[in-house]
């Protein structure tokens, strides 16, 4: 029986590779599911995605969000996606390239955000995560930290939350900590 399914996956490959060409590379499950995903993505006017590698690796990707609402708006956020060869049965590696003083999102741009942890499931899809970071900025959640002081400030005090947020994102300091410009 064993024996079978190898003389047929060596018929397959020789029927494959009979045009002469070099071997076709067959893609994973996980992106045969990417590529529909973005195909389907309904991504608000202020989101664009871009492939930096080219359209030959969909599994890497940016995605900038340009918040028209909240404490962040008039910003611009870049993310980095990584999709496992096992998508959707593991949710993408989101990170924020842009350093922003936001209490889901630490300073080295790991970001907090449900569905990209315990409330992963296979049913989820790009567009949901995207719009689940667009959620972030123009509603943040002190309750679900990752930087514990803008959260306690948001918290505390939303008037020097906004004026902090403000400063960080036209180009200045925190407390001790610089961030570059993102108007």
């Amino acid at each position: 029986m064993i024996k079978l399914f190898k003389v047929k996956e060596k018929q397959r490959e020789q029927a494959e590779n009979a045009s002469g060409g070099p071997p076709v590379k067959k893609q994973s499950a996980g992106e045969l599911r990417l590529h529909k995903d973005i195909s389907e993505l309904n991504l608000p006017k202020s989101c664009t995605i871009t492939f930096p590698n080219g359209k030959d690796d969909l599994m890497n990707f940016e995605v900038s969000i340009r918040p028209d609402d909240g404490f962040y708006l008039g910003g611009t956020f870049l993310f980095t996606f990584q999709v496992s060869p096992i998508y959707p049965h593991e949710a993408p590696k989101v990170k924020c390239k842009t350093k922003v003083y936001h209490p889901n999102i630490d300073l080295e741009g790991n970001v907090c955000l449900n569905i990209l942890r315990e409330d992963w499931k296979p049913v989820l899809n790009i567009n949901t995560v995207i719009y689940g970071l667009y959620h972030l900025f123009t509603e943040p959640n002190s309750e679900d930290p990752l930087n514990h002081e803008a959260a306690t400030v948001l918290r505390e005090n939303p008037k020097l939350f906004e004026s902090n947020v403000r400063r960080a994102m036209a180009g200045g300091y925190v407390g001790q900590t610089f961030f570059p410009r993102c108007m």
